[in-house]
C-alpha cells in the first residue's frame, strides 16, 4: 500500500458521512494523534474526497496540522465508494474486546493507564477491584496465625480434659471400652492449612 502526503486543505468531505463523530470521540482522537502521531492512512479518491478516516481528518484540521499520510484508492465507481465508506465503519463496530487478553495487559501496564479511548479513572478502579477479589480468593479457607494459635490452644485444653477424665474414671475390668472411645474425641475441629493436623475446637 503507497502512502502518499497530501495537504490537509486539498482533501475534501464527502457530501454525506454515516459517521457522527462526538465531542468525546474527537477529543480520543486528537490524544492518540498527540500520544502516537498520525498512526493510520486517511483513505481518500482520486479526487481528494474522503472515504474513510473523516475523524480523524477533522481532528488533525483542529490541531492546525498541515500534512496528512492519505492512501489513495483509484479506479472505483460511485457505488464502490459508497460501499467502501459504509463497510469500513460497519465492520469496524463489528468487533468485541477479548475481556481475559485486555485484563492481561492492562495487568502488565500496571499504573500507566492514560490510554486514548480509555476512561483513565474507570480503569484504575477496575484494576484495583480486580486486584482485590484476586486476593480475597487466596485468602479463602486460610487462617492468620493467631487463629491457629488460638485453635491449637483450644485443642490441647480439650485433649489435657479428655486424658484426665480417662486417668481418673473407669476401672481396668470396664474401662478399656470407655477409653478406646475416648482416645477420638468427638465435636467441632478445623484442619490446619499449615501441617494439615486436625485441631479439635
Amino acid at each position: 500500500m503507497k502512502v502518499t502526503k497530501k495537504k490537509l486543505a486539498d482533501l475534501r468531505r464527502p457530501e454525506r458521512n454515516v459517521r457522527r463523530h462526538t465531542e468525546k470521540q474527537l477529543k480520543e482522537f486528537r490524544r492518540s494523534v498527540e500520544m502516537f502521531g498520525q498512526i493510520r492512512p486517511i483513505v481518500i479518491d482520486e479526487e481528494g474526497v474522503i472515504l474513510a478516516g473523516n475523524g480523524l481528518y477533522e481532528t488533525m484540521i483542529s490541531m492546525g496540522l498541515k500534512e496528512a499520510d492519505c492512501y489513495i484508492v483509484q479506479g472505483l465507481s460511485d457505488a464502490e465508494k459508497k460501499k467502501l465508506m459504509l463497510a469500513d465503519n460497519k465492520i469496524y463496530g463489528l468487533g468485541v474486546d477479548d475481556l481475559d487478553a485486555l485484563d492481561s495487559i492492562l495487568a502488565e501496564l500496571k499504573d500507566d493507564l492514560d490510554i486514548p479511548g480509555f476512561d483513565e479513572e474507570l480503569l484504575s478502579n477496575m484494576m484495583a477491584e480486580a486486584a482485590d477479589v484476586t486476593d480475597k480468593i487466596q485468602e479463602y479457607g486460610t487462617l492468620d496465625e493467631s487463629e491457629i494459635k488460638e485453635i491449637k490452644e483450644a485443642g490441647e485444653r480439650k485433649e489435657r480434659y479428655m486424658a484426665s477424665s480417662v486417668d481418673g474414671g473407669e476401672d481396668q475390668a470396664g474401662g478399656d471400652e470407655a477409653q478406646s472411645e475416648r482416645e477420638e474425641p468427638t465435636g467441632r475441629y478445623a484442619i490446619c492449612p499449615h501441617c494439615g493436623e486436625k485441631v479439635w475446637l
